[in-house]
Order: C-alpha cells, then sequence, then structure tokens
C-alpha cells in the first residue's frame, strides 16, 4: 500500500494512553493508514512521498478546543489587544498607541485583566486621559464586564440616575455615578452604539483565529456562542463564507446561543428557529447540533449563583448569591425541548448553585425524554457541591474544563477566595473527582478569555499551579489530573463531545488530524509541560501547520 506521509522514529499518544510499542504512524488521504513500530509500518507500505524523522518526539491527535470564540479571538487579535498586556499603566499606553494609530470612530478591543485593578473595576479616567475624544469600549478577559471612557457612557445616556439592568450592573462610585466598568448585562448599553464589525472584518478575524489554532496543534473546535451577544453578531455566515471558499481547513462545529430573554412562552419558537439555522448550517457543511445556554456569570464580579450567600456580598439586588440569567421553569423548560429537538446542551457554569440547576434541567431533560443520545456538557464547573459531583456520571453530562483556570493567581486569591470562603474554595475545579466517579471529561480554552494553547491548560490541569508562578501554592493538589488523562481530554474527550467520532484518535481508519510536538511530554518533569510547543499539525491528512525543521514540507 502506498501513504503520503510516514512519522517514524517518535513515541504515539492515541487518544487514551501513550502507545506501549508505536513509534511509527502512517497516512493516506486523509485516514491514518498503519500504527507500529518502525519496521512494523514499513512493511505495510510499499512506497511513501514523505517520511518525517519524528526523533524522539510524540506524534498524537490534534487537539480539540470543546470551548473556544475564534471570530471573537481573532478580530481582538487584529484590534486593540491587551491580552498579553500587564498593568494598568501598560494596557492605558496601548489603548493610547492603537488610538493614535487608526482613524476609526470607535476605539474597540478586550483582553484587559480584572487583577490588575483595584476590586477588579478600572475607571473611566484612566482611559479619558488617553482617549478623550472618541468613544472606547474595552471588553474583559473573561467578557463579563466591559471597561469605557467618558465619551461612551456619555453618548449612552448613562448617568448616575441610570438603573442597573436586570442581567448585570453599573459599577459606581459612593455618590452613584457610574465609574466605567459595565459587568454582564450592563454591557448591552453600551454596545449597542458600537457599530457592528464588517463581514471582511469577521472573516479576517475567523482566518487569523484558525491560524493561530492551527500553530497550537488544534484540529477542531466549538465556537461557543453563535448568536446576539457582547456587540457580535450570528456568525454562521462566517464559517459558511469559508466553507464556500474552501478555506475552513479546521474541523468546526458551532453551538447556537439561547438569549438571556428566552421566556417559557417563546420556548417553541426558539427550538424552532434553531432547527432551521441548523439546517442551514449543516447544508454548507458547519455542524450547530449545540445549544449554548449561560446559567450564570462569574465569580470574581460576584455574578456566579451560589448555593449560599457570599461572604461579601455586593449591593446589586442578587440576594447575595450570584445571579441565574434564566428562571429555573425556564432553564427546565428550554432544556426539555432542545433535548427532544436533538441538541446537545453547552451550559457555562461557574458557582455551585448554577451546577445544580444546570443539573436539574436534564435531569428533568432525561426523564421526560427518555435517557437519549444528547452529548449534553457543562463547561468552566469551578465550584462544583460535592453532593452534586457523582451526577455527572449518572446523568451523562460530560464535564469541559478550562484547566488553566484551576491555580493560585491574583484574580483567585483576591477576587474569588475572599468572597466565597475556605470551605468553598477548596470545592473549586474537583477534575479528579469528576473522573474517579465515572464522568466523560473534555476541555477547552474559552479563548480569548485565555490562551488557546492546550499545553498551559494540561500544565495546570497536572501541576495545579500556573507556569508563570511556579512559586505559588498548588490549588487543591488532590484534584490534579496525570498527563494522559489531561492530553486525552483534550484529543478524544473533545472530539467526542464534538461528535468528531472518527478523529481524536491515532488508529487505522481514523481521520488524519494529527499534531507532532517539539519533544515527547512523557519524557520531561511536569514542571516543564508549559514549554512543550507544535512543530507539525495536519487536518485531513493535509499539512495546515509546519515549525518542522526536519523534513517535513512547510
Amino acid at each position: 500500500m502506498e501513504a503520503d506521509w510516514i512519522f517514524h522514529s517518535g513515541r504515539v499518544f492515541d487518544g487514551k494512553r501513550l502507545h506501549p510499542t508505536a513509534t511509527a504512524v502512517a497516512v493516506r488521504g486523509n485516514r491514518v493508514l498503519a500504527v507500529g513500530t518502525d519496521s512494523e509500518v514499513r512493511q505495510a507500505v510499499s512506497r511513501t512521498a514523505e517520511a518525517v524523522n519524528l526523533d524522539g518526539r510524540l506524534l498524537s491527535p490534534g487537539f480539540t478546543d470543546a470551548h473556544v470564540h475564534a471570530v471573537m479571538a481573532g478580530v481582538e487579535r487584529l484590534g486593540c489587544d491587551l491580552s498579553h498586556v500587564e498593568g494598568a499603566e501598560a494596557a492605558v499606553a496601548r489603548v493610547a498607541e492603537y488610538a493614535a494609530g487608526t482613524g476609526k470612530e470607535w476605539i474597540i478591543g478586550g483582553g484587559w485583566g480584572m487583577s490588575d485593578y483595584p476590586g477588579g473595576t478600572p475607571t473611566k479616567d484612566l482611559l479619558d486621559a488617553a482617549v478623550p475624544d472618541r468613544p472606547v469600549y474595552l471588553l474583559n478577559r473573561d467578557h463579563h464586564g466591559a471597561w469605557v471612557n467618558s465619551k461612551a457612557l456619555q453618548l449612552a445616556g448613562i448617568t448616575a440616575d441610570t438603573p442597573d439592568p436586570a442581567d448585570g450592573r453599573l459599577e459606581r462610585d459612593a455618590a452613584g455615578n457610574p465609574t466605567g466598568t459595565l459587568h454582564e448585562g450592563a454591557m448591552n448599553l453600551v454596545n449597542r452604539l458600537i457599530p457592528r464589525a464588517t463581514d471582511d472584518e469577521l472573516t479576517q478575524g475567523l482566518l487569523e483565529a484558525q491560524r493561530y489554532l492551527h500553530a497550537n496543534g488544534v484540529t477542531g473546535w466549538q465556537e461557543a456562542i453563535l448568536g446576539d451577544y457582547a456587540g457580535y453578531p450570528d456568525v454562521s455566515g462566517i464559517y459558511r463564507t469559508l466553507l464556500d471558499n474552501g478555506w475552513l481547513t479546521g474541523r468546526a462545529t458551532g453551538a447556537l446561543w439561547v438569549p438571556w430573554s428566552t421566556t417559557a412562552g417563546s420556548v417553541g419558537e426558539l427550538v424552532a428557529d434553531f432547527q432551521e439555522r441548523r439546517g442551514i448550517n449543516a447544508m454548507a457543511g458547519f455542524p450547530t447540533t449545540n445549544a449554548k445556554i449561560m446559567v450564570d456569570g462569574v465569580a470574581e464580579n460576584q455574578t456566579a449563583a451560589m448555593l449560599e450567600p457570599y461572604l461579601r456580598p455586593c449591593d446589586c439586588g442578587s440576594g447575595g448569591q450570584g445571579l441565574t440569567y434564566l428562571p429555573q421553569d425556564v432553564l427546565t423548560d428550554v432544556s426539555a425541548a432542545l433535548d427532544a429537538a436533538g441538541f446537545d446542551l453547552h451550559m457555562h457554569v461557574i458557582g455551585d448553585r448554577a451546577v445544580r440547576n444546570g443539573l436539574d434541567a436534564v435531569e428533568h431533560a432525561r426523564r421526560v425524554n427518555g435517557p437519549g443520545s444528547g452529548r449534553h456538557h457543562m463547561a468552566h464547573i469551578q465550584i462544583i457541591h460535592p453532593d452534586d459531583i457523582p451526577r455527572f456520571a449518572s446523568l451523562n453530562v460530560a464535564a469541559n474544563a478550562q484547566a488553566l483556570w484551576a491555580c493560585n493567581e491574583e484574580q483567585m486569591t483576591e477576587l474569588t477566595v475572599p468572597f466565597i470562603g475556605a470551605e468553598r474554595a477548596s470545592w473549586q475545579y474537583p477534575f479528579h473527582a469528576l473522573v474517579a466517579a465515572g464522568a466523560h471529561l473534555a476541555m477547552g480554552s474559552d479563548w480569548p478569555v485565555s490562551t488557546p494553547d492546550p499545553w498551559q491548560a494540561i500544565h495546570v490541569a497536572v501541576n495545579r499551579h500556573s507556569p508563570d508562578l511556579p512559586d505559588a501554592a498548588p490549588l487543591i493538589p488532590e484534584q490534579a489530573l496525570g498527563l494522559q488523562a489531561a492530553l486525552g481530554a483534550y484529543t478524544s474527550g473533545s472530539a467526542w463531545l464534538n461528535r468528531q467520532d472518527e478523529a481524536g484518535r491515532i488508529a487505522p481508519g481514523a481521520l488524519a488530524d494529527v499534531a507532532i510536538f517539539n519533544r515527547n511530554p512523557f519524557d520531561i518533569d511536569s514542571a516543564e509541560l508549559h514549554t512543550v510547543a507544535t512543530d507539525m499539525t495536519l487536518v485531513d491528512g493535509r499539512a495546515v501547520f509546519s515549525n518542522d525543521h526536519q523534513g517535513a514540507p512547510a
């Protein structure tokens, strides 16, 4: 048999385990042809077009990012990108530099970190000094808040008399004046005025995101919000455009957004709309079988939904227990209706009350519809009450982990733990407990909230501390994962979640979505996992990224 590629003299992770004997893989067309020792694979292949010496490096299935905002991330990378800027002074300097270089009516971007500002809430005066004459709107890294200047507040008509919306709040000074930070639904008071990105800007953003994902070994992903959110439209049409032009090289899927305005009376209309959009996207080759439900907010601004009140509750009308964006009866009804219509539920849950409410909704759906085949999952899963951990397996709800966050850093130590207390802090990111209880584990980045480099997240999953803070105490070290489990979650685990059953594994007949790394991570100290990088990425047997100096074509 002829092969297009032979990769030899390395090690192979097959999606579940480090293969005990395999050192070589052959690929023909878009499929894995053979896996085995160098001699076994060479005996199975009569001729090959390209041979790549792995020289001890690891070959693995490509990563699948189970929760990413690719278009948003790409647009931000091409705009006023603060994601790699540390400190308030540097952020303001970057905004001023960007504004000086563009004549755009609005200065738009994102990526600032809450830990760089007292209380996690930057003020308008900092931006006023940098850009006094144009409105500025900057999303923070978790995209649950925005930082604006006085010009933006003025254009939106926001004053001390402006009431907080039901799904968010304005940060205010002692006199009630807005200070420049908008939490959750309060962002909409300003972003409704922002000129929408053009289709060309969105297309360029997705192409940039795809390029960067491939450079990090990512071969597939799930676009986590397809709908009107944070100033962005439904970008399904952008994906269809790339598919029509042959530009989409990644194996992308998407999650249709369930708006916060959904009511019990509108559930039927929403499901019918989702079914129509799913059909249109499917005809173009873009699977959108997921439905995204944001159950709560985030712990740092006390909008994560908690079973018990925060220790220092904010005066924001939530009873001190955070926010839920849909009443429980609506969450239950829409979950059951979407499950019955064949959608996989993709729930954003941060607080322990959000987790419980989401599990209760899935339990109801399983009860009224039968066990079904829905691959329902919960993303983020920061704080889980111990009583709810076994329910993930019993209800067949997968855990979609953003493992990079499971560490002690400033946002955790200053803006989360003091407000939730020691007991609930010990319930955070219980990856090991979920796996031990039989839950299916997948992983994603939530980029642009955090880096899409899977090795940074795997490093934290295994070590429970940030590679940037090696001396920090590990966060609940008993919840660490082994390298094999973490790598499996980011490959076969996430591919399964995306219903890409022929991807995420290295075996004869599997899709040839492959990543080659610059070293074998199983041979190094776990403290060095963050240094692992991608040398080459293949999708469907075609090289979509190469930094390889050992024989592979660019």
